[in-house]
């Protein structure tokens, strides 16, 4: 049984490491605010993904699942969201270059509100949750705490992973300092966004 627990934890890690929405969000935050915007939408994230777990625990994310209706009405939320969140990028790149580093905006770059509502809106987690992982529970174990223990450990390898992305990016940020390299990325994350709220919005469930 333990065995396949750890087999099941190998699984939410590979499936962590896709880069996604949630590393895209985290990425902008931790390049134009440092650490502790990167750590603020990183923490949003990871309850979101608890929000989404208790849901699956209890049975209700399977209906959004199954709702042709509520499920294309929470993806083109999110996707629209995210298209927010791009356009906001490249419009504030406009003036990057006359912003200092320490600058109020930069402060604001990332809030728990941004990783919690990315997380929020991607109905594909309640589709992972509720598909993938009812078929991890080892075997001849209880389903409900199963699942719940399973949401924990995909929300501590994800909360581990994000971290350790944005502390790095957060110490290569005397590079990103730079006027026009700071632009450059602030165009390069917006557009990514931008990318991936275009591809919830038209692709199929």
């Amino acid at each position: 049984m333990i065995s396949a627990l750890l087999a099941a934890a190998a699984v939410l890690a590979l499936l962590t490491l896709v880069p996604g929405p949630d590393m895209a969000v985290v990425t902008q935050a931790a390049l134009t605010g440092g650490r502790s915007s990167g750590f603020r939408v990183a923490v949003g994230i990871i309850s979101g993904l608890l929000v989404w777990g208790l849901l699956t625990v209890l049975g209700l994310s399977a209906l959004l699942a199954a709702s042709a209706e509520a499920y294309t009405a929470v993806k083109l939320a999110g996707a629209a969201y995210l298209i927010y969140l791009g356009a906001r990028a490249l419009w504030g790149s406009r003036s990057s270059q006359l912003r200092s580093i320490d600058a109020p905006r930069s402060q604001k770059a990332g809030t728990w509100k941004t990783g919690f509502t990315t997380n929020l809106l991607n109905p594909k987690i309640a589709v992972f949750y509720t598909s993938l992982l009812p078929q991890l529970v080892p075997a001849g174990w209880p389903t409900g705490p199963s699942l719940a223990l399973l949401v924990i450990i995909h929300a501590a390898i994800s909360i581990a992973w994000l971290s350790a992305y944005f502390v790095l990016l957060s110490r290569a940020r005397s590079t990103f300092e730079k006027p026009k390299v700071r632009q450059a990325l602030e165009r390069v994350t917006g557009t990514v966004l931008l990318g991936f709220g275009a591809k919830i919005a038209l692709e199929a469930r």
